[in-house]
């Protein structure tokens, strides 16, 4: 083996993200708290009452561990309904409850990019139609106007919606999340409104904070061919590629919204140039084949390579290389990208190891080609409330036990840390984590 040192920038920035539903725990008034008591929407019958107990103040300990492990930053989110359970009424206490947090991060040297929305609405922006009523762009940047002031202080980084296109299609198409609706229209609407809000408190946000800096992160899932040199393949392939996460970025560049599903296009005033940094949240590919038999998803059946490593859930396939190709894409619109997820949920922790070197490499690789990255949040610090999958998919670089709130690094935990404090990927961290894969990274 060759001793390899892969070096970061000076001043990269290394944290973790995590989410205020799948962490906090103690919600009751928003649709995902109600949701999870329905029965059969969440997989053996998890739910965050409790979660990891961050409203119960552990977010403090997580934090510590967070910056003993060398990390630098960390994405959070904060609860709508939480902070504004009812229209224009305020809760002081939840909003001093952030404050503490974010202050808190500060105060441990690790800087917060906070997310306005983590898939989570307020029941009374529910009743009134939620993201399918033009109305929801007033009330988010109302909303969002309300954080800024009181955390601005501390907060210059903001995701404003996380995963538009997943929430869209999760709530709207697939009808798995809530309002449980199964209406491709009704996605396409949710979307159009989701651009707008992004759009409106992009300028509150810069109104009140003109030196702050406001993205968004989509999902990014590449579709690739099953059969490269079949036409019908790469064309259902491109067709599902430009639907799922290429519009929105697209849409925030030049303020058109094109789909090719139905053929929505729509010019959307004020969105263009509403974006200043790129968030990228990869996770994995999807093989596409051509077939009418599949005609939700545009006569394209996507499946996993035939010699792929998938997680235990059978969702995302184990692809470092695709993260490069992301981040060389998303170089395009000329803005500053931070990966704002990247991660391995998996009960094989050599898989979840192997996933990390992988991904650190490609994300080397981009910085070496000048690629304009700066920032790199591994999903999660802690094993969380994964939605519909409940506590059945573990992210975390710390494993949660659920009765005792007791927190276990796990050996990525320890990897992770070594990367963050050195600022470097080596051979030799490869060959004592997981020796399995030193001869492909690092060939003698």
């Amino acid at each position: 083996m060759i001793s390899a040192t892969h070096t970061f920038p000076r001043g990269f920035k290394w944290g973790s993200a995590t989410a205020a539903h799948q962490v906090e725990g103690h919600a009751q008034n928003s649709d995902w708290a109600q949701w999870e008591t329905l029965p059969g929407k969440i997989k053996e019958n998890g739910s965050a009452a409790v979660a990891c107990d961050w409203w119960g103040g552990r977010w403090r300990e997580d934090f510590d561990r967070a910056a003993a492990d060398g990390q630098t930053t960390h994405r959070l989110s904060v609860d709508w309904s939480r902070i504004e359970p009812r229209p224009a009424v305020w809760d002081d206490e939840a909003l001093d409850h952030y404050r503490q947090m974010v202050s808190g991060l500060r105060e441990r040297g690790i800087e917060p990019m906070v997310t306005l929305h983590h898939f989570t609405n307020p029941l009374w922006l529910v009743e009134k139609g939620g993201w399918e009523n033009p109305a929801v762009v007033s009330h988010f940047e109302r909303f969002a106007r309300k954080v800024v002031s009181v955390l601005g202080d501390h907060v210059d980084w903001w995701c404003t919606i996380n995963e538009m296109n997943v929430y869209a299609y999760n709530s709207y198409a697939e009808g798995i999340w809530p309002p449980g609706k199964k209406d491709i229209r009704l996605c396409f609407t949710a979307i159009r409104h989701m651009l707008m809000a992004h759009a409106a408190a992009y300028r509150a946000i810069h109104e009140l904070q003109p030196h702050a800096r406001v993205g968004v992160a989509p999902n990014i899932l590449l579709f690739d061919p099953a059969r490269p040199d079949f036409a019908l393949d790469a064309r259902v392939a491109s067709f599902q590629a430009r639907s799922f996460y290429e519009a929105i970025p697209q849409a925030l560049h030049t303020g058109k919204l094109l789909f090719p599903v139905g053929g929505w296009r729509e010019r959307l005033p004020g969105v263009a140039g509403t974006m200043d940094f790129f968030g990228v949240n990869y996770y994995g590919r999807r093989l596409t084949a051509f077939d009418l038999n599949h005609p939700g998803t545009l006569f394209g059946r996507t499946f996993h390579s035939a010699e792929a490593e998938v997680d235990n859930m059978g969702l995302n396939e184990l692809y470092p290389e695709g993260l490069f190709r992301v981040i060389k894409w998303a170089a395009g619109f000329g803005k500053p990208i931070a990966i704002t997820e990247n991660g391995w949920g998996d009960n094989d922790e050599g898989r979840r190891t192997r996933a990390m070197l992988g991904h650190v490499r490609q994300l080397w690789r981009a910085v070496n080609f000048n690629l304009p990255v700066q920032a790199y949040f591994y999903w999660s610090l802690v094993d969380n409330f994964e939605w519909e999958r409940g506590w059945t998919q573990r992210f975390g670089l710390y494993e949660l036990d659920l009765e005792t709130q007791a927190r276990t690094p796990r050996a990525a935990a320890k990897l992770y840390a070594e990367i963050c404090k050195s600022n470097t990927l080596t051979a030799e961290m490869a060959a004592r984590y997981a020796p399995e894969v030193v001869p492909a990274m690092f060939p003698g």
